[in-house]
C-alpha cells in the first residue's frame, strides 16, 4: 500500500526535470513573416520580437540567413538577455527578381534548444514603367485654306510613373508642335495640355504625325493628324483682329448674314492667329462676322464687336 506514494513521486521528478534544464529559452513573436509583394529593387523591413522566458541569462551569440534577398536590420552580435527580457529583431526584404523567393533567419544561442529558427518569405513585382499616353489619339482639323492656321489641343498623360518627355518632332512641316517646353516631367498620373497648329502649303488631304520621345516604355508616342487644305477662291473675306487676353489657346469665328445673328462657327478648328481667310464666301452678299477667345483650360468668352463685309458681284 505504500509503493503508490513513492511511484507518485517519482513521476513528478521526471516532469519538473526538462524544465529545469531550460533556464533560458529564446522565444520569438512571430517566427514567421511573409512580406507580401515588393516591387524589385525597392525594401521592405519588418520586426520580429525575441524575448528569453526562462530564468537566467539568454545569450544571443551568432546570427545567419538564408536567401539572398533577405538581410539582417541593425543587430549587432552577441546580445544578452535578462530572464523575461525582449528586444526587437529587424528583418529586410530586397527582392531582386520577379517571383517568389523565402529564407531562413537563424539565431544561435545558449538556449538547450538553439539554433532558432524563423521562416520568411516574399514576392517580388516588377518596377512600374512609366508610359505615355496621348488624346484624342488623332486631331482631325477638317478643312482648312492655304495659307491659313487652325488649331487643335492634345493631352499627354503619364501613367504608372512620372514621364520625361525629352523632344518631339513632326514628320510635316504643315503641323507644329506648340506650348511645350522641354524637357518636361509629367508627374505620375498626371497630364499636361499641347497645341498643334495645322498650315497647309498646298491643297489637298494632309496625313501626318507627332511623336514625343520620352523615358515611357512606350517612347515615342505617336499622335495621329490629319486635314484636307482647300486653295483661296476668287471671292474671300480677309478678317484680323487685336488679343484681348493673355496668352489665349486660339480663336472661334462666326458669321452670319443678318446683323446681331444668328451666327455660325465656320472655323473646323482652333484658330491660333489673330486673322482669318473665309474662302466660302459667295458674290453679292453681304455677311457679319464675330470672334471669341478661347484660353488654355477651353473658357471661351463671348462675343467680339461685329464686322461687316459686302462681297461684290463677279
Amino acid at each position: 500500500m505504500r509503493a503508490f506514494p513513492l511511484v507518485a513521486l517519482a513521476l513528478l521528478f521526471s516532469w519538473l526535470a526538462p524544465a529545469s534544464a531550460r533556464a533560458q529559452q529564446l522565444h520569438c513573436k512571430p517566427c514567421n513573416h511573409a512580406f507580401g509583394k515588393v516591387e524589385v529593387g525597392d525594401s521592405v523591413s519588418y520586426s520580429i520580437q525575441l524575448s528569453n522566458t526562462g530564468t537566467k541569462m539568454l545569450k544571443i551569440t551568432s546570427k545567419s540567413e538564408q536567401g539572398s534577398e533577405f538581410s539582417f536590420g541593425n543587430f549587432p552580435v552577441p546580445v544578452k538577455l535578462k530572464a523575461g527580457a525582449s528586444i526587437e529583431l529587424p528583418i529586410n526584404f530586397t527582392p531582386t527578381a520577379k517571383g517568389f523567393t523565402q529564407g531562413i533567419i537563424t539565431l544561435v544561442s545558449n538556449d538547450p534548444n538553439s539554433p532558432l529558427d524563423i521562416d520568411v518569405r516574399g514576392s517580388g513585382l516588377d518596377a512600374a514603367s512609366p508610359e505615355l499616353a496621348v488624346t484624342p489619339a488623332t486631331l482631325s482639323f477638317g478643312t482648312v485654306t492655304v495659307g491659313s492656321s487652325a488649331s487643335l489641343q492634345a493631352t499627354l498623360t503619364a501613367s504608372d510613373a512620372a514621364v520625361t518627355i525629352s523632344s518631339d518632332r513632326s514628320n510635316s512641316s504643315e503641323f507644329a508642335i506648340l506650348g511645350l517646353d522641354l524637357p518636361v516631367t509629367i508627374p505620375a498620373g498626371q497630364s499636361i495640355q499641347i497645341t498643334i497648329q495645322f498650315t497647309p502649303a498646298t491643297s489637298g488631304k494632309v496625313e501626318a504625325k507627332a511623336g514625343f520621345i520620352s523615358n515611357a516604355a512606350n517612347t515615342p508616342t505617336v499622335e495621329q493628324m490629319t486635314g484636307t487644305a482647300v486653295a483661296q477662291s476668287s471671292n474671300y473675306v480677309y478678317l484680323s483682329w487685336n488679343a484681348a487676353g493673355d496668352n489665349p489657346a486660339g480663336y472661334n469665328v462666326f458669321r452670319g448674314t443678318v446683323q446681331g445673328g444668328p451666327y455660325q462657327q465656320i472655323n473646323t478648328a482652333l484658330d491660333a492667329s489673330t486673322n482669318y481667310t473665309d474662302n466660302t464666301v459667295v458674290g453679292g452678299t453681304t455677311y457679319y462676322y464675330v470672334t471669341t477667345e478661347v484660353n488654355a483650360q477651353g473658357q471661351e468668352s463671348g462675343y467680339s464687336n461685329v464686322a461687316e463685309a459686302a462681297v461684290p458681284n463677279q
